[in-house]
């Protein structure tokens, strides 16, 4: 009898807003971290980040992304690509999980990967099915014409750029528009 109620009392706290209520307390100590990050001390960044994941399970999305974003912040690309593509296949989710793929595919382009950062993009990009959020699709699609131009694709680079662009001019988005369509040349 004794074990069936430590059975309840574990599924009980299993279902509690326990988690979520320390996932809310890391994400204040996140901001804070990422208040007085700086890049001129790289060192003390990553043993912030490091401590940071620390206080999470091992493999962690949020706390693999954070990693990854503070190694991406102090210029250590190559650090950063594994440690997101981790974040990512560990299940990240919702904005961080669309920052992990802006910011994943930037740092692919950095060292030297845009043919893997324009695929990223791609799985992503409007029409995809797994769009990015409303309010990061568009440095979505700034980061995919930066891909395109170092691909030697400027052409379509231009044409990513202004379709993105049109919508939020208050005068000339339509032609801007119709230009980068190539229908008003």
């Amino acid at each position: 009898m004794a074990s069936m109620g430590r059975r309840s009392e574990r599924r009980a706290a299993a279902q509690s807003p326990a988690p979520l209520l320390i996932l809310a307390a890391w994400d204040r100590e996140v901001a804070a971290f990422w208040e007085v990050a700086s890049r001129e001390e790289p060192d003390a960044v990553l043993d912030g980040a490091r401590a940071l994941a620390a206080q999470r399970p091992a493999g962690d999305a949020p706390a693999l992304f954070e990693l990854a974003s503070a190694h991406d912040y102090v210029g250590d690309e190559l650090a950063a690509v594994p440690l997101y593509e981790q974040a990512l296949d560990a299940g990240l989710s919702g904005r961080r999980r669309d920052e992990a793929v802006i910011q994943l595919a930037s740092s692919l382009r950095n060292v030297g990967r845009p043919a893997d950062a324009l695929a990223l993009l791609d799985s992503v990009a409007p029409g995809a099915g797994d769009e990015l959020g409303e309010d990061l699709a568009p440095a979505g699609q700034a980061f995919r014409a930066l891909v395109l131009r170092d691909l030697g694709r400027g052409d379509e680079a231009v044409t990513v750029a202004l379709t993105t662009l049109a919508p939020t001019l208050a005068q000339y988005g339509g032609a801007v528009a119709r230009y980068a369509a190539g229908s008003d040349q």
